[in-house]
């Protein structure tokens, strides 16, 4: 067995890689970019090496920096998780020629399947079905457009290298073809370096299921079985289960021998995973990722395996101990991805310190933050990963609701009661979702706003300063007497006034929701909050920092912004006279418009990358273009106006593709 490692990645994966190796008794070297120099996969390692600054381009995906960090380290493997370089023929190479073990497949194996053109007909030859399409080397604009008039409407653009949803695009009709292919070219070079397409049949209403598999150097290929990944939003999967639900034997033998068969067909070695979608009975070769995949929590609480311990394992030598009949199903499994996004907004990124975090300890918790680590937006915002493990669905499901409803994250916007509203949707419960459930129940599962989350963050907010100083709220306070004072308050992006009436034990919160009487209210050091509201004992936790209360209950949270109580007059912060703003920190990638354009509701006006991601910042009305504020290229901080528009154009909409 190897005695060091080297983990060539960040976040929640790089903490659970050295989680393993440590138990292994594998001394652990971490790298690190400028913006993660006090991550926690930073302080959970032996040893952790600078290689750059915060960009992925220069720190995660800068193969010399590693192979310097490497070198440095004098480490015998390279562990390089998911993402950034871990499906990278050219770092495996150079890991192996500087005389060290890269724990995962070949370079051949990698390149043959981190194609998913070449993918597709390595598995069609050894006898996979694959979904129709055109995976062919004509890769200019005038012959895709041929080739998807052939395939027919409605289609998809796929990069042909990496995933997550990057670089892929749904095209309804021919109109909009150009525009969609330019985009996901543009997607698919920055994040993978190439940008080749293929093109697919669009198919309407499948199942994504994907197919564990794990090979030693003899040639012993297993199948571990599936999970099935449909909770997907914009391509990308955030709940996932093992085994999946309504399969029967005869489909998991047959997907599982094609799974095998795909992976033998490149010599394959390691773990790794054959993805298929289904529909009508029928399925389909779809890719296959040449590395763990982020998902591989459920396989292993349903199989008993440590997956990265059997990376480690195969990658020293070692063969698989057993066979594929000795391979088993131990209950059910469900996996709930956190991210820092927010679906009221079309799940729009989120950056930030985190003021607060805390996961419960009654299932797996897989994470890379804590209470004072800074989510950017130079990476992806996943944040961590809830795993459920019960004697059956309805036992795991019911298992990762109770958690979800128990973790706390403040400082930034995440998905959490999302999640738990996904878990508690009819299509959920029954195991009969698709890929497009998410998108069709949209308006049910975004979370609505708690209306008493407003005046518990008044109140704490006063508790809190009185805490801190009773005398310097200068809002008229005299003991025992009531008083009342005028609470200037920012929420998402409304502006309006409290009004907070306070005597006796109570506070009397007057505001757009209402008004709400909280009797004997208390706050105690670590934000715990409770009062009795209508009979009702009401416990939360809130968060104050920096001007804003952050209302945690039951995984949802809610950011309350405070401006000075009795300030003079209360100047709203708003897009006014057609003022574009960005939305989230990021680079402009495009700007579509020019000063005198004519532009009409749905226009994109600008692209802004963030996360990983674009974001199209289109017109919400008509107009003209007055002025172009910014440049591709050009970083921009949140708030920063874009673009200007005259006429009945007031601010911009925003829509994160694909």
């Amino acid at each position: 067995m190897f005695d060091s490692v080297l983990v060539a990645n960040r976040g929640e994966i790089a903490v659970r890689v050295i989680r393993t190796a440590r138990r292994m008794g594998i001394r652990t070297t971490a790298v690190y970019s400028d913006a993660d120099a006090g991550a926690l996969h930073v302080e959970a390692a032996d040893q952790a090496l600078r290689i750059g600054p915060g960009p992925g381009a220069q720190s995660y995906l800068n193969q010399a920096a590693l192979l310097s960090a490497i070198a440095e380290s004098g480490t015998e493997a390279v562990h390089p998780g998911y993402g950034f370089l871990s499906e990278n023929p050219d770092f495996a190479t150079a890991v192996g020629e500087a005389g060290m073990t890269f724990v995962g497949p070949s370079p051949q194996a990698i390149r043959a399947m981190g194609s998913k053109i070449e993918a597709k007909r390595l598995v069609a030859s050894a006898g996979a079905p694959v979904v129709p399409g055109y995976e062919g080397a004509d890769q200019s604009a005038r012959g895709l457009a041929e080739h998807a008039a052939r395939l027919g409407y409605p289609l998809l653009i796929k990069a042909s290298m990496g995933g997550g949803g990057r670089g892929m695009r749904i095209v309804s009709e021919h109109e909009a073809f150009d525009q969609a292919l330019a985009a996901a070219k543009r997607e698919a070079a920055a994040s993978f370096g190439d940008d080749t397409v293929l093109l697919e049949r669009y198919l309407t209403a499948p199942k994504h299921i994907e197919i564990q598999i794990l090979a030693d150097n003899s040639g012993r290929t297993l199948s571990l079985n599936e999970r099935d990944c449909s909770v997907q939003r914009r391509h990308q999967k955030v709940i996932e289960e093992a085994p999946a639900p309504g399969m029967d034997t005869a489909t998991r033998r047959a997907m599982g021998q094609a799974a095998v068969r795909a992976a033998r067909a490149v010599g394959y070695v390691g773990a790794g995973t054959v993805e298929f979608v289904t529909e009508a009975g029928k399925f389909y070769f779809l890719e296959m990722n040449t590395r763990l995949q982020v998902e591989h929590p459920v396989t292993e609480a349903v199989t008993g395996l440590d997956l990265v311990e059997w990376q480690l394992r195969i990658a020293a030598g070692e063969l698989l101990p057993f066979d594929q009949d000795e391979t088993s199903l131990d209950g059910h499994a469900v996996e709930a991805r956190i991210y820092a996004e927010n679906p009221r907004r079309n799940f729009l990124p989120s950056t930030g310190s985190l003021h607060w975090v805390r996961f419960p300890g009654t299932v797996r918790v897989d994470t890379g933050v804590r209470t004072g680590s800074e989510v950017s937006a130079h990476y992806d915002p996943m944040m961590a990963k809830v795993v459920a493990h019960g004697a059956d669905r309805q036992q795991a499901v019911a298992r990762l609701r109770a958690a979800l409803r128990a973790v706390e994250i403040a400082g930034v916007e995440h998905n959490v009661a999302w999640l738990a509203n996904v878990l508690g949707h009819p299509a959920f419960v029954a195991g009969t979702y698709t890929t497009r459930t998410v998108e069709a129940a949209a308006d049910v599962l975004v979370p609505k706003p708690d209306p008493r989350a407003l005046a518990i963050a008044a109140v704490a907010s006063l508790l809190e300063r009185r805490h801190q100083d009773p005398w310097s709220l200068g809002d008229a306070f005299e003991v025992n007497l009531p008083h009342e004072q005028a609470l200037r308050v920012r929420r998402g992006r409304d502006h309006f006034e409290v009004r907070v009436t306070s005597g006796d034990g109570h506070f009397r919160v007057a505001g757009p929701d209402g008004v709400i009487r909280l009797e004997t209210p208390t706050l105690a050091a670590d934000g715990r909050f409770r009062a009795a509201v209508d009979d009702e004992v009401l416990s939360a936790r809130a968060v104050v920092a920096d001007g804003d209360v952050f209302v945690m209950r039951d995984g949802s949270v809610e950011r309350i912004t405070f401006v000075a109580p009795d300030a003079g007059a209360f100047a709203e912060v708003v897009e006014a006279g057609g003022r574009v703003l960005a939305p989230m920190p990021g680079q402009v990638v495009s700007v579509a418009v020019s000063k005198g354009d004519r532009v009409r509701p749905g226009d994109v006006l600008v692209v802004v990358e963030a996360m990983k991601m674009e974001h199209e910042v289109r017109a919400s009305g008509p107009g003209t273009v007055a002025a172009v504020r910014c440049a591709p290229g050009e970083r921009v901080e949140e708030g920063v106006e874009l673009v200007s528009v005259d006429g009945p154009t007031m601010g911009a909409s925003q829509r994160t593709t694909p």
